[in-house]
């Protein structure tokens, strides 16, 4: 994996390559009157939506769960163990 730095016009003329490139695991720089502007990065598709509620009934609560052994609350809380 490398990094390039390439000016605006030469990234319009190489977007194919560079895009490639980028897909290949190198990280894409384009600079504006030799600095840094901005990255090609490879397109992410957003995260679907959350579902409340789509484990109901599938998990199971124990009945103790709100009843912590003090020697875990010590490890916590700074206590010795």
């Amino acid at each position: 994996m490398s990094t390039i730095q390439v000016n605006m016009h030469e990234a319009k003329s190489r977007l194919s390559e560079l895009a490639e490139r980028v897909w290949a695991g190198d990280k894409v720089v384009i600079a504006r009157a030799g600095k840094p502007y901005l990255d090609l990065l490879p397109h992410q598709a957003a995260p679907s939506p959350r579902q409340p509620g789509c484990l109901k009934g599938k998990l199971v609560v124990p009945e103790d769960f709100d009843q912590t052994s003090q020697d875990i609350i010590d490890g916590f809380e700074g206590g010795t163990l």
